[in-house]
């Protein structure tokens, strides 16, 4: 079948989801449909979906009694009905080849369709008691993940630095590892409107003239916020007129995080409850607004697979300071800044500095646009759609190799 159409089935089940596998999946599958080179994606989902589709799809639903997202969230886990009727309606759709976009969703089909499973990265291998709240749930993802391994037929990643991590923590050779990449909608851009930023800054009670920092992402501990609000009191003293905008759920419906502790934490300091804002999770036109008014992106993370919200800033003009860790350096480039996530004063050093030197500003500014340039959702689903070509290729070698043995005399 080398060189015609796939029949590809894809999990669907994170598509409505806010955090950034969920916009994986829907971006992704978006540019693959669009594709028009012949191959045939069937979205699976695990309950009716209530969001706009690509054209060109066909959709599958599993009926679970819940879906993702009320299934496998904080401290919960999806029951054996939930997998088993998802395992069920994969094995029915007899494709070429599935394709599950984030190992986080992933369920065993009882079936040989060769897979195609992206880890976005290993960071519950890296840092599992601070993504876990319980050995239990701990427990449950390794036994997930142990076996989606043993299902997988080519592993997809989206970063060099991810894809090292496969090789070390998992144990995927690299001829088994395909790496992609993500990209920003293309909402994010520089705007025209100049009263947008301005508006954006009034809803959240942020002074117009103040030089704002924006963290954007989860509130897990590895996304290591709570070294930021550590450092930002020296950088408050350097620059008495620094803001920050801490944007992602607070809702605590997610993964498990530690917001508690970093809403008490800037609640003890009189400066800094007047100056940081916790916007909640914002929709993508508004964020877009706040961007565009920002100094730069503060991202301490401890570890990305690909680190999206920085192309997102970079898309919006807006320089990046981030975590000389992980994907951070080969997504910022030249657009940014590093400093070591674990030291608060290297982070309040890196910030102090950017903010005090507006020729480094205006440089860094003049990199971003070019540095986001270099991600696209349009390369992304040209490097997936060989991915899949090559799953599908690997089974038929093993396959015919299982063949001869079988017939040998």
């Amino acid at each position: 079948m080398s060189g015609e159409p796939l029949r590809v089935g894809v999990d669907a089940t994170t598509w409505p989801n806010d955090r950034g596998f969920g916009r994986l999946t829907r971006e992704l599958v978006t540019a693959l449909a669009a594709r028009d080179t012949g191959y045939h994606y069937t979205l699976l989902f695990d309950q009716e979906p209530e969001v706009d589709l690509p054209g060109g799809v066909d959709v599958v639903c599993a009926s679970t009694r819940s879906n993702l997202d009320e299934s496998a969230s904080g401290d919960r886990s999806r029951s054996g009905g939930y997998l088993w009727r998802l395992g069920q309606a994969a094995r029915r759709g007899r494709f070429d080849v599935f394709f599950f976009p984030s190992v986080y969703s992933y369920f065993p089909i009882p079936s040989r369709v060769p897979c195609v499973v992206c880890y976005t990265d290993a960071t519950a291998a890296r840092f599992g008691k601070m993504l876990f709240p319980t050995r239990l749930n701990r427990w449950l993802w390794n036994a997930k993940t142990a076996l989606a391994r043993l299902q997988t037929t080519r592993a997809m990643t989206i970063s060099q630095s991810a894809a090292a991590d496969l090789e070390a923590f998992y144990g995927f050779p690299p001829s088994r590892i395909d790496v992609i990449t993500c990209a920003a909608d293309e909402r994010f851009r520089v705007l025209d409107d100049p009263s947008a930023p301005a508006a954006a800054r009034a809803r959240q009670d942020i002074p117009a003239d103040a030089d704002l920092l924006v963290f954007v992402g989860g509130m897990n501990r590895h996304k290591n916020v709570i070294s930021l609000l550590q450092a930002l009191p020296r950088v408050i003293a350097a620059h008495p007129g620094v803001h920050l905008a801490v944007v992602g759920s607070t809702s605590g419906e997610g993964f498990w995080d530690n917001v508690p502790e970093l809403q008490a934490f800037v609640q003890a300091d009189d400066v800094l409850s007047r100056q940081v804002h916790f916007t909640g999770r914002l929709e993508d036109e508004e964020l877009v607004a706040l961007l565009n008014g920002a100094a730069a992106l503060v991202f301490p993370s401890l570890w990305e697979g690909f680190g999206l919200p920085a192309v997102e800033a970079m898309s919006c003009g807006v320089p990046v300071l981030a975590s000389d860790r992980s994907s951070l350096p080969e997504v910022v480039g030249p657009a940014g800044r590093l400093f070591d996530p674990e030291d608060v004063d290297s982070i309040a050093d890196c910030v102090i500095d950017f903010l005090g030197d507006p020729e480094q500003r205006v440089r860094l500014a003049g990199e971003t646009l070019p540095q986001a340039a270099r991600f696209s959702w349009t390369r992304a689903a040209e490097l997936a759609e060989e991915s899949l070509r090559r799953c599908y290729e690997d089974r038929a070698r093993a396959d015919g190799r299982r063949a001869e043995v079988s017939t040998a005399p």
